[in-house]
């Protein structure tokens, strides 16, 4: 008898736990997609799922994953609220290996003096908990100007 409460208790814990999964990536790319066809965009897709526009390749090699960079940037979110940029005329420096993802696989694109816009799915960016005022899930755009960098 105890085995059936058991059981009985086992099976309603498993199925009052089970909720719908969403594939975010999924989720993501539809957001994207949509954010492209409304307002007539056309960019490539690296295979990680961001979709990028080079605008100007720049010139010489391209920084090493591991590459101390400056760069001007504008985060926005999807809706063009703006959470992050460098000032006018100013710039910020970062070790590649400590930004997101995303980062860390669009700058590579870039050559000294390139820019491009990046439009970087929640996975590679803050991911499901958000950060600083970037709600979690968020697709996020990044116009970014690579100025220099050290390998």
């Amino acid at each position: 008898m105890k085995q059936v409460g058991f059981l009985f208790l086992l099976a309603f814990l498993f199925f009052s736990c089970t909720k719908e999964v969403v594939d975010q990536d999924m989720v993501d790319q539809e957001v994207i997609v949509n954010y492209l066809t409304t307002n007539k965009l056309t960019m490539t897709k690296d295979p990680s799922g961001i979709h990028y526009n080079i605008i100007n390749t720049g010139v010489g090699n391209n920084p090493s994953p591991t590459a101390t960079v400056e760069v001007r940037y504008k985060g926005t979110l999807m809706d063009g609220t703006v959470f992050d940029q460098t000032g006018t005329g100013k710039s910020a420096t970062f070790q590649l290996t400590s930004l997101i993802p995303g980062w860390r696989i669009a700058i590579p694109l870039l050559k000294k003096g390139g820019k491009g816009t990046f439009i970087i799915p929640s996975n590679l960016g803050y991911g499901q908990f958000g950060s600083g005022g970037i709600p979690g899930r968020s697709v996020l755009i990044f116009e970014i100007e690579l100025l220099a960098f050290s390998n």
